[in-house]
């Protein structure tokens, strides 16, 4: 395995060579920023509740306990305080400089939109955007964050429900179609921050044919083998190294 100056070297090589850029990530990306991830070992999935993490996060589980539902989304998925770290702002910079062509993320917290990209693909939603049921007002995340049991509309009195895609709930197909195409076209695809466990939205990176394949990651992913660079390391601190 070459060397970490070395891999930072190649990195800062492909993304000089190349102006189509596309980065695909997940929770592994915002870690750095203070929200915990799923799946490490300190991750949601492996602290203790009454229902697994899983369970809650489901639309049966909304459906049937939303006070439950509620309690644990506003403990467990609220990082209002959460600040883009160095990948966030990297990925916004190389936008600007036109290389980077999109960010798709499997994340909810809004962080790449702060940090000032543009054409960012939320796979799973954000916890930025809810909505009545009923009457589809939008509500803020600090609305939901400040609401009692379960959050009542200010217009209509209809529940309230965040615009993320719960286990059981299909993903937007505009998105995935936008992600698909990007992909597809991209020169580079960059996959940092996920262990590309979940399922469809791992599935888009079938998609690409572009030249360079490039994997950071702490833990290993079932793409290490076909990337062309593969950097086992926070993804924040490989960036800020650019």
């Amino acid at each position: 395995m070459k060397d970490y100056e070395n891999q930072i070297r190649e990195l800062k090589n492909i993304i000089e060579a190349n102006d189509n850029i596309v980065f695909f990530g997940g929770a592994g990306v915002s870690t750095e920023s203070g929200i915990p991830d799923f799946r490490s070992v300190d991750g949601l999935y492996n602290q203790q509740y009454d229902y697994p993490p899983e369970t809650i996060l489901s639309h049966t589980f909304y459906r049937k306990n939303p006070q439950e539902f509620f309690r644990f989304y506003r403990n467990k998925m609220l990082f209002l305080d959460a600040q883009p770290n160095a990948a966030h702002k990297k990925l916004a910079q190389l936008e600007q400089q036109g290389k980077l062509k999109a960010v798709i993320t499997q994340n909810i917290d809004g962080l790449h939109q702060a940090a000032g990209s543009k054409t960012v693909l939320e796979l799973h939603g954000s916890v930025l955007r809810n909505y009545c049921e009923s009457c589809r007002k939008f509500h803020d995340a600090p609305y939901i964050l400040n609401s009692q049991d379960i959050p009542k509309c200010q217009a209509c009195g209809g529940s309230v429900k965040p615009d993320v895609v719960l286990y059981e709930e299909g993903l937007d197909q505009k998105t995935i179609n936008a992600a698909v195409r990007f992909i597809r076209e991209a020169q580079v695809l960059i996959i940092g921050g996920t262990s590309l466990a979940v399922y469809p939205a791992a599935g888009l990176i079938d998609y690409f044919q572009g030249d360079k394949l490039v994997v950071i990651n702490k833990a290993p992913t079932p793409r290490d083998s076909y990337a062309d660079l593969l950097i086992q390391a926070p993804i924040g601190e490989v960036f800020a190294q650019l």
